[in-house]
């Protein structure tokens, strides 16, 4: 589909094949719906319309809002830069604790009350001074056509695009997906199939292989987030059986965000995330090779800010979302050192902070630029 076409609504999906007992399956995840006339798909938005699986959100979003880059959270990719972020409705896990829910469990299309053609987002991006677009808040995975379509509009701008997905996505769907993704980072939501099965009704191995085609098949530039839920995947030798294979399968240059969970949708009876049990994700993760270990959700600076693998030098002081140190080279190189920090970075880092800035797209007249 061209970006510029102005229909908005229901597009033709692109991943999906016919049954021999007359339904269609959709591709585009390995949950794989088999679909008759007229059924939707778990994640809502992709459904079966006479011979086709279509997009049914395709140029419609949930709202828009300016984040700091690092809310994404993406720590080495244009660090202290603005973000515009927004999401659709749906998705195609069924995550119990899920933080997003009222966009990602909604089934009333009503909530999709901003209008965005992919050029309007591109250029309000542009306009505002962003360095990215991030689609985020639901899964981009399920309206794959509009997040392609948005990215190639973005591209042709000078901006840049961020994917912040569960990495649930079939195969020949992951290929056209991030080949259009500048940027990603990955929920890793934790390292059992019980965990997955139980929390998510989906499989770790499907995730598994979705960062090693990252890894090893693309340029993306990829971060790795693992809410850490107590009772449920916050013992040692689960941080230590995943930080270990991070480590061995991806390489010790991957960042590793532990984040504190609070209660929220289907499971408001666990307790928050205690500030320890994330420091000590975090020390088996180093103590396994992991170079960018983080801590999220908490107010911890040390657990927050990255230091050189080599010489420990502090490069990039962060307090929530607030930078202060800043030492790299032009090159991304520590200037104590020398030593490289795996990342995307620009000579000096931006000076956006932790402000959240919503934005309103507006559908601009004939002839005329998008308003915000």
């Amino acid at each position: 589909m061209n970006v510029t076409t102005p229909q908005i609504g229901t597009v033709p999906g692109r991943y999906w094949h016919h049954l021999e007992d007359g339904r269609i399956q959709c591709d585009v995840c390995p949950r794989f719906c088999k679909l008759k006339d007229g059924q939707r798909g778990l994640c809502f938005v992709r459904a079966r319309e006479g011979d086709q699986v279509v997009l049914t959100t395709w140029g419609r979003s949930s709202g828009f809002c300016i984040d700091p880059i690092e809310k994404k959270p993406l720590n080495h990719f244009l660090p202290g830069t603005p973000i515009l972020s927004f999401g659709t409705a749906g998705c195609n896990l069924t995550c119990k604790f899920c933080q997003n829910y009222e966009i990602s469990k909604a089934r009333e299309m009503d909530r999709l009350g901003s209008l965005a053609t992919p050029e309007m987002i591109a250029r309000t991006a542009k306009e505002y001074g962003c360095s990215a677009v991030a689609f985020t808040y639901n899964d981009p995975v399920i309206f794959l056509e509009y997040a392609v379509d948005v990215a190639q509009a973005c591209r042709e701008m000078g901006i840049r695009t961020v994917a912040v997905t569960a990495g649930y996505i079939g195969e020949k769907a992951r290929e056209e997906f991030f080949r259009h993704m500048d940027a990603a980072n990955v929920d890793l939501k934790g390292f059992t199939e019980d965990f997955y099965h139980k929390l998510c009704s989906a499989h770790l191995a499907d995730v598994l292989e979705t960062l090693k085609y990252l890894k090893h098949e693309t340029g993306v530039w990829f971060e790795l987030t693992n809410l850490v839920i107590p009772g449920e995947n916050d013992s040692d030798a689960e941080f230590d059986e995943m930080t270990s294979w991070v480590q061995r399968e991806l390489g010790p240059d991957v960042p590793m965000h532990f984040t504190a969970f609070h209660p929220d949708w289907k499971m408001m009876d666990h307790p928050r995330t205690p500030p320890a049990t994330l420091i000590r994700a975090r020390e088996i993760a180093m103590k396994n090779g992991i170079r960018y270990a983080y801590v999220g959700n908490v107010h911890d600076k040390a657990g927050s800010s990255t230091f050189c693998h080599h010489c420990g030098q502090i490069l990039i002081g962060r307090d929530w979302y607030q930078l202060s140190d800043w030492n790299l080279d032009a090159h991304g190189a520590c200037t104590h050192c020398g030593t490289h920090c795996a990342g995307v970075f620009q000579p000096r880092p931006g000076t956006w902070g932790p402000k959240r800035q919503p934005v309103r797209l507006v559908a601009p007249s004939a002839g005329s630029a998008p308003a915000s």
